[in-house]
């Protein structure tokens, strides 16, 4: 399973993330745009859309705000254009990393993740710098319901499914272009899912522990909080111990 979900999920259990309401909703919105960009603004003939759509909505998005972000997409609304751009460079001790942001300025997004980079003794990298390090795939997180590890692979267990991490949430890797197919495919075989997007996968991860996990998750967390970043990417593996014990 992966270290940023796990810590993801600790940090809520303590109560240490409670993201604004309107800042949540925003990047709800910014998903909405640049799904509804891709392709038709009919949710049920874009099925990026419909996904965004959905999410919105299980997150109480009023559904004036969803219709306003579709036609944002459309140039219906007069704002300024939605970008989706990608960044990748090293955060502390050697942390590859990838970022999806959405952003209406490119300069300023850029400088503000470069200072970000910075400050945690990182570097913003060029188009390629990291991605290498990398395998574009389709992401399925699901609620394990109490469900075993064998359990849970077992019921898991439909076509198009690549590698399944387990932990709270469990991640399901596909193709990217199964993964609207994968999606379905899993709630129709009754399993909660909680999101579903495209992304990347490292390669090879690398085991950070103590103090130097301490920085590494501060970092990715500071990437998260950003208003322009949608998902962040590492190749930071850590085990459940470790970040327990970071959690007491």
């Amino acid at each position: 399973m992966s270290g940023h979900s796990k810590w993801h999920n600790i940090k809520l259990r303590k109560g240490k993330v409670d993201a604004q309401r309107g800042a949540l909703f925003t990047k709800l919105s910014k998903e909405i745009i640049l799904a509804a960009k891709s392709g038709s603004p009919d949710p049920e003939a874009n099925y990026r859309l419909k996904m965004a759509v959905e999410k919105a909505r299980e997150n109480n998005v009023p559904q004036d705000n969803i219709k306003r972000a579709i036609a944002r997409a459309t140039g219906g609304a007069g704002e300024k254009e939605i970008h989706e751009l990608r960044y990748e460079g090293y955060g502390p001790h050697g942390l590859a990393v990838v970022i999806d942001a959405a952003t209406d300025n490119r300069n300023r997004t850029a400088g503000e993740l470069r200072f970000l980079f910075s400050k945690h003794t990182g570097a913003l990298g060029e188009t390629g710098s990291v991605g290498w390090m990398f395998d574009a795939v389709g992401i399925v997180e699901l609620d394990p319901q109490g469900r075993s590890e064998d359990a849970l692979t077992e019921a898991a267990l439909v076509n198009g499914v690549v590698d399944l991490e387990y932990g709270q949430p469990s991640e399901i890797y596909t193709d990217p272009a199964q993964l609207g197919g994968v999606r379905t495919a899993l709630q129709k075989a009754g399993l909660k899912v909680s999101d579903a997007f495209l992304g990347v996968r490292a390669k090879q991860k690398v085991d950070l522990h103590g103090a130097v996990l301490t920085d590494a998750l501060n970092f990715l967390e500071a990437l998260e909080e950003h208003e322009d970043v949608q998902r962040v990417f590492s190749n930071l593996e850590v085990s459940e111990a470790a970040l327990e014990a970071l959690a007491t």
